[in-house]
């Protein structure tokens, strides 16, 4: 007998299809050992013969959960975007990137990527998806700083920089070992793609005052040297 949850939504297939998704999505990306079918049936209180009429097989239904939290980070990075609009270059590049790296995490995508759910086909759509979504957007956003003179790193460099940065950190006991967050040492690691790590020394010894290689503002109109 099913649930009151999905009786609710028995008037329409497609509700009943959102709720199978929606409760997938929350058992696939919890902690523990991956979804199975049976598990989310108990959850549904359904038949995994009612499931399947929506969903062929697992893989089908997992897919569906993933376009879903991939179609969610599309629309997270574009508001960052659009929130960032005539903003200095670095201020867009940095907000990008952090809500890049906060929605990899909240997707728990580098664990995807290298094996959850145990299905090759679903780890290299899960890598497709984060290269279009993400990866391809941060390169293109370095190629345009680079085409205006604001970048002193080849757009190339910066994108493999970033790219690695993004997926070891949330892999890494690097969070527990120094006592920071990731979202922290996200920042940390933002900051460094843009400004550099070492401040050069004066003369006379002490650090001279950090200066971006990404200019922070200009007119309009005023031109702009590399």
């Amino acid at each position: 007998m099913e649930t009151d949850v999905v009786s609710k939504v028995s008037d329409g297939d497609e509700r009943r299809a959102d709720v199978i998704v929606e409760v997938a999505g929350r058992l696939f990306f919890a902690p523990g050992a991956p979804m199975s079918m049976d598990e989310l049936a108990r959850e549904l209180g359904m038949s995994k013969k009612t499931i399947y009429r929506h969903f062929p097989d697992k893989r089908s239904l997992l897919a569906a959960v993933l376009d879903r939290r991939f179609s969610a980070v599309e629309e997270t990075l574009a508001a960052a975007a659009d929130s960032a609009e005539g903003q200095p270059f670095d201020v867009r590049v940095r907000r990008f990137l952090v809500a890049a790296g906060t929605e990899l995490g909240r997707i728990g995508a580098a664990q995807l990527a290298t094996g959850r759910g145990g299905d090759a086909m679903l780890r290299q759509y899960v890598e497709q998806r984060v290269d279009t979504v993400i990866y391809r957007r941060i390169d293109e956003l370095f190629r345009h700083g680079h085409r205006q003179g604001l970048l002193q790193a080849p757009p190339e460099l910066l994108g493999e920089i970033t790219r690695g940065a993004l997926e070891r950190l949330f892999t890494s006991r690097l969070p527990h070992e120094t006592d920071r967050t990731a979202a922290e040492l996200l920042r940390a690691t933002v900051d460094t793609v843009l400004y550099g790590a070492v401040r050069p020394t004066r003369a006379g010894g002490g650090a001279e005052p950090l200066g971006a290689v990404i200019p922070a503002a200009r007119d309009d109109g005023e031109e702009v040297s590399p």
